[in-house]
């Protein structure tokens, strides 16, 4: 049974003294818009919802080396387990999205090359039923950037001597309430077998996002969900559009919030863990 109504979310998160989502191509500073506002891409959000659900024992295909469960050690390997070398047509991507939780909602590209020949191979497209905005600052943010040094030797030196201090930077958001939006499709979880079932175990998951998360980066207690916006419509097509919804909350620089009530649709307010 595939998702029986339209959804749409909202999440709003609270950063102070963290550095939520480098940018490796900045030096590993925080991510930033133009006018300065601070950004986390959905495929860092994505990152962090896979996460949770791997820990609470769900089937993922796209496991992070330092979380993963099985002795895979590529996405090649981990989808020729399950699917086999000769990967192609319906029958793929039934058992893939029955397989793993998150090809099922967020689909996936399954393209790999086969043999010598680069020109030789699969491409399976999966398009998936959730999607994820970035989230952005409600307000421009301030970045500390620390000067830091490593005065273990982690190699000798030339001639057997210790090699001088290893110099780096640290970059942190000082603070700062990021917001993002998601929605579920359920004409594109009629393709994937997303159900409802599993829209109540990422509404579970999303007050959650940060746990066990934890990182130099990232401090323990750094970085909180405040609260989950839920709008669950009364039909596949959904009452309103996806922006009118998102748009009928307005997020404050201050963590509070203006909502605009939408007639027979009111969103379900989660506190974050």
């Amino acid at each position: 049974m595939s998702l029986s109504k339209k959804i749409d979310f909202a999440v709003l998160l609270f950063v102070r003294n963290a550095n939520p989502n480098g940018d490796p191509l900045n030096g590993n500073r925080p991510r930033t818009t133009y006018e300065g506002l601070g950004e986390m891409s959905d495929v860092c959000i994505k990152r962090k919802i896979r996460d949770r659900l791997l820990e609470n024992g769900i089937n993922i295909f796209v496991q992070s080396d330092d979380r993963k469960i099985d002795e895979c050690t590529s996405l090649k390997t981990r989808a020729e387990a399950v699917l086999g070398k000769k990967m192609g047509g319906n029958e793929t991507v039934k058992k893939a999205c029955e397989t793993w939780f998150d090809v099922r909602a967020f689909g996936q590209l399954f393209a790999f090359k086969s043999g010598k020949n680069e020109d030789s191979g699969v491409s399976v497209p999966i398009r998936g039923p959730v999607t994820v905005q970035s989230a952005f600052t409600v307000e421009p943010v301030s970045i500390t950037s620390t000067q830091i040094t490593k005065s273990v030797s982690g190699d000798e030196g030339k001639d057997g001597k210790r090699s001088s201090d290893t110099m780096g930077m640290k970059h942190r958001i000082d603070d700062g309430y990021y917001y993002f939006y998601g929605s579920m499709n359920p004409q594109l979880a009629e393709k994937t077998g997303f159900s409802d079932e599993d829209a109540e175990t990422i509404k579970k998951i999303l007050p959650r996002l940060f746990e066990n998360d934890a990182s130099s980066a990232r401090p323990e207690g750094s970085m909180r969900v405040c609260k989950v916006f839920w709008w669950e419509h009364n039909c596949k097509s959904g009452q309103y559009s996806s922006a009118r919804v998102h748009n009928s909350i307005r997020f404050k620089g201050d963590g509070t919030y203006e909502e605009q009530r939408l007639s027979n649709l009111t969103p379900e307010i989660l506190e974050g863990f």
